[in-house]
């Protein structure tokens, strides 16, 4: 179904800007096989012209959301029609500078590890063709450090997409303090990368609120939902704040943990006090936020909480629900 709407859309859109003159609703839908297939030709019955003029009407705002600009001409005798001018969707050209070359040329070595590398490849073998000056490559060495972030979840790319094209999706979920999953109705928002992990940010139809999933927690399938949002999209700094929030980096608080000696390293940057206790602990003071209670599982037998005592009882709750499978 995807792939027959795209190309329905690509033909609406190849007609619309190869012709000379405005084109009618009858003369679009003569010309695209899809539109004919479907409704059969202009001079049909009421119901299918009813049909077609809803499907023309949202593939005509599909394509004005991807950026097709599309004139609505009205004739001397009051016929409306319609056109795409080359000349208003023609892309100025692509100048890029050493800096901004570079920076595209780092952007494509993050996604090394995802199926997104080869989108990124291609993307720059085309701006190279569209006169990425010569001097610059994207692909060269720019410092000691290399930029990644792995993408091993198979949720990734449905989300992503499912983001991208504003799709509501359903998935079964398994929260840390769970034994197990449970199926989401989710409107996703945004993908965000946090200490590793990736994490979803979207409205949660069943609750009804906003919610973050790490995707290393989605199970099975992600599917897709019929429909439009039923809620408002914020704006992306928004979303990676409540992702943050959400993940455990927003902190209005401070725990005291004990900590194996030798060990949890990523506590031990965190943390704004270290005391030697002996015996092969340490006594860590570190920032306590929401979310913090399962990052300190992850640690194991190797930390203990003293307090708050909220937060030992959620670390005790979630070690709890792993050791019941």
């Amino acid at each position: 179904m995807a792939i027959a709407k795209a190309e329905r859309l690509m033909n609406l859109a190849l007609c619309l800007l190869g012709t000379r003159r405005p084109l009618s609703k009858r003369e679009l839908r003569d010309s695209i096989e899809a539109y004919v297939e479907a409704f059969g030709p202009g001079n049909g019955s009421t119901g299918s012209d009813d049909s077609f003029n809803r499907m023309f009407e949202r593939d005509k705002d599909d394509l004005r959301e991807l950026g097709l600009v599309i004139e609505t001409v009205e004739s001397l005798d009051g016929e409306i029609g319609y056109m795409a001018r080359r000349d208003s969707n023609r892309l100025p050209p692509i100048t890029l500078d050493a800096e901004e070359a570079a920076a595209l040329g780092l952007a494509a070595k993050v996604w090394q590890q995802a199926r997104l590398a080869g989108a990124a490849s291609g993307a720059l073998q085309k701006l190279r063709a569209a006169g990425l000056p010569e001097d610059v490559d994207p692909y060269g060495s720019h410092g000691a450090l290399e930029p990644r972030i792995p993408v091993h979840e198979a949720a990734f790319e449905p989300l992503m997409l499912a983001c991208r094209d504003r799709r509501p999706v359903a998935f079964d979920y398994r929260k840390a303090t769970a034994a197990r999953p449970e199926q989401r109705h989710v409107e996703p928002w945004a993908l965000e990368c946090w200490r590793g992990h990736w994490y979803l940010a979207g409205w949660d139809r069943d609750r009804g609120a906003e919610r973050v999933f790490r995707l290393s927690r989605i199970t099975g399938k992600v599917r897709s939902r019929g429909g439009r949002y039923t809620a408002p999209v914020p704006d992306v700094v928004t979303v990676r704040e409540t992702v943050a929030g959400w993940a455990g980096e927003i902190a209005d608080r401070s725990a005291r943990i004990r900590l194996r000696a030798g060990a949890g390293y990523p506590l031990r940057a965190k943390a704004t006090a270290v005391r030697e206790l002996g015996d092969g602990w340490d006594e860590l003071e570190i920032p306590y936020g929401h979310g913090l209670d399962a990052w300190l599982v992850e640690f194991g037998p190797d930390v203990v909480v003293l307090e708050p005592a909220e937060l030992r009882a959620d670390v005790v709750d979630r070690l709890r629900a792993v050791a019941k499978g």
